[in-house]
């Protein structure tokens, strides 16, 4: 509707112009026309033929304009019209004088183009030194803020929020992360993920039902705990799904993108966008344990090949031990012998210590004597 108003708007504008705009021609132009009514037609078409196109081209520019103040955060919004009111401002302050001069008829259209000119020069300068730099409009807002000052000079650099996948919401250790101070700044989760994360509780399937109202309800529970430092973005950006309109999301705001998705990392990585995979976190966290170790370790069940058991160590890292087989809920002592760690996880490899030294019971006796570590 509003694409139609402007097309005909645009229609009647030009065609008016080219209608009336025979007035404006000059007198001897006019006496060599033999038809001026039909001159006016002429001229009203063509009027109206060109600012069809105009408003065709000036449609396609507000749609583009539209989509990207839709998709452009607040903040981001807010200093760059600041920026291109100052640079006009500044333009309008410089061009005052040039056009009190009073200047010859002859070079009389220098006037309206140094105004055209300097507003459309100082207009972008500003907007784009804004985008730049409008972390320095802290000192405007809050010039007695000593933090605001070392932000805005770059001496102290400001926590960068942290931006969530649905991933890290439904996985539930992102609790432990806020409670435990590890992680600073503002917790921002998109209107996107929100959507997700309702299609889910809103699904068929029990599990991904259970998962969504896993997420709503640590998100509520997040909300209630740490109040305005969970921000709720209502930005509607363009992409084909969650994980797009996240990244768009990460390069607006300067955050880093909070995910266990191990793709999606890898993706906001080559995007160069400011990452962090909790996945790689947590085993960054984990406690080492070097292959000679000896561990008193409960068998959980069966590995896959012959003669394996299964255990796993107190932070759930799994360790697969060779001649442990049949042995489930008996705790034994085995002795490390490898690990092999993936962007996935990590497994640990061992063996008893009943086979290590040669399945002799003795031996083994002996060394479980040692205090386990």
């Amino acid at each position: 509707m509003v694409d139609s108003l402007i097309l005909v708007l645009f229609l009647i504008s030009g065609g008016a112009a080219g209608w009336l705009g025979v007035d404006l021609l000059p007198e001897s132009l006019l006496v060599q026309v033999d038809n001026p009514e039909g001159l006016r037609t002429v001229l009203g078409g063509f009027g109206a033929f060109f600012g069809l196109l105009a408003g065709f081209f000036f449609g396609q520019l507000r749609k583009r304009l539209m989509a990207q103040v839709r998709s452009m955060p607040t903040d981001l919004l807010i200093s760059r019209a600041v920026g291109l009111i100052l640079g006009l401002l500044v333009a309008n302050l410089l061009l005052a004088p040039i056009l009190l001069l009073p200047l010859p008829w002859e070079v009389v259209f220098v006037k309206p183009l140094a105004a055209v000119l300097s507003n459309v020069f100082f207009g972008v300068s500003g907007y784009n030194l804004a985008e730049v730099h409008g972390r320095t409009l802290l000192r405007l807002f809050s010039p007695g803020n000593a933090e605001a000052l070392l932000v805005a000079e770059g001496v102290l650099q400001p926590a960068s929020a942290k931006i969530l996948d649905t991933s890290v919401i439904i996985d539930g250790r992102i609790r432990g992360l806020l409670d435990s101070g590890l992680l600073e700044g503002q917790v921002i989760v998109a209107q996107c993920v929100i959507d997700e994360l309702q299609t889910l509780a809103d699904s068929a399937n029990a599990d991904k039902r259970s998962r969504g109202r896993r997420g709503l309800k640590l998100l509520s529970e997040l909300r209630e705990q740490y109040g305005r430092r969970l921000v709720v973005n209502s930005t509607r950006y363009e992409g084909q799904g969650v994980d797009d309109k996240l990244q768009a999301l990460t390069a607006d705001t300067g955050g880093t993108l909070l995910t266990a998705d191990y793709n999606l990392a890898k993706v906001a990585e080559v995007k160069s966008l400011r990452v962090l995979n909790l996945s790689e976190l947590v085993m960054a966290l984990r406690p080492e344990v070097q292959p000679g170790d000896e561990l008193q370790l409960k068998i959980v069940r069966d590995g896959k090949e012959a003669e394996q058991g299964v255990g796993y160590l107190d932070d759930g890292t799994m360790v697969v031990v060779e001649g442990a087989r049949g042995r489930q809920g008996e705790r034994i002592a085995v002795v490390i012998t490898g690990a092999l760690q993936n962007p996935t996880g990590r497994i640990v490899f061992a063996r008893s210590e009943a086979l290590s030294n040669g399945g002799d019971p003795a031996a083994a006796g002996k060394r479980r004597s040692k205090p386990p570590r």
